[in-house]
């Protein structure tokens, strides 16, 4: 079932508070709101990786941000594999999986991909983007379910498609970066309608990198199932200064261009000095 926004209760309550409350006046929505300037610094990231796409970086309150390619900003696009960041919530609240330790076994079909071709788990199905995992996930939870939760949160354009196992791949579902970065700060802030706890495993499995100075929370994404293919790499990045959103959705023209998805990102939060 669907819970009212939880806050955790931490010395740090009413700051997150009085956050929240100004992230909710600057977030920017599709077609509205705040725009950032293009940057130039990552415009020439993208011209010497000769990739076409474009990039969000924004810190939690909203008053700072760096942009390449506004009006693609603001296109929406499948989202792809980082459809799993929500797909996960769903079927931790719809109690199709326990947590992120409950297998569910491998069918002995080989997929192609090395990673997959074995029991998941949650934990390892989301680090691996294992597609038949979320399939299976997906066809337990049900497509009224994904719909009444899409709306819920408003979701990008809240529709699924004609399979409920493919939607997220080759459906009707579509998301912008910008729509991207407000369901990441919601969910950073537990400002989604799901228990602290399911909140909480998925947090927990979306770290990719983790050091001394900052920890990132991201999944990528890559529609290979249609023509016109598009990466992302969208997550968060938490440093001791502040916490920095960022959505990428590039163009892939072949697979060579999947690298960039996070290694562009990398370099801009580099170049940004963000890595600190």
């Amino acid at each position: 079932m669907l819970h009212k926004p939880y806050i955790k209760k931490t010395p740090c309550s009413l700051f997150l508070i009085i956050a929240l409350a100004i992230v909710s006046l600057t977030l920017p929505l599709p077609g509205k709101g705040k725009n950032f300037p293009e940057n130039e610094a990552l415009g020439r990231l993208f011209q010497k990786h000769k990739i076409t796409g474009a990039m969000i970086i924004t810190n939690l309150e909203g008053s700072t941000g760096y942009a390449y390619n506004p009006k693609r900003l603001h296109t929406r696009f499948l989202p792809a594999s980082t459809f799993k960041i929500l797909n996960t919530l769903i079927a931790l609240d719809s109690k199709v999986i326990k947590d992120e330790n409950e297998v569910i076994k491998w069918d002995g079909k080989d997929r192609g991909w090395k990673e997959w071709n074995r029991d998941q788990t949650l934990k390892t199905a989301f680090s691996s983007s294992c597609v038949w995992f979320y399939q299976e996930l997906a066809r337990r939870i049900g497509n009224d379910t994904y719909l009444k939760h899409l709306k819920t949160l408003e979701y990008g354009n809240q529709m699924t498609g004609p399979r409920v196992d493919t939607f997220w791949l080759n459906g009707d579902i579509a998301i912008s970066p910008y729509e991207q970065i407000t369901f990441l700060k919601m969910l950073y802030g537990e400002q989604l309608p799901y228990a602290y706890s399911h909140t909480d495993i998925l947090k927990k499995i979306m770290i990719v990198d983790k050091t001394p100075n900052y920890t990132i929370r991201a999944k990528t994404g890559w529609t290979m199932r249609v023509a016109s293919q598009v990466g992302w790499y969208v997550g968060y990045l938490e440093n001791s200064l502040d916490v920095w959103f960022f959505a990428l959705n590039i163009d892939i023209k072949n697979k060579e261009d999947a690298r960039h998805r996070k290694g562009l990102t990398m370099e801009a939060l580099e170049l940004l000095g963000l890595l600190k």
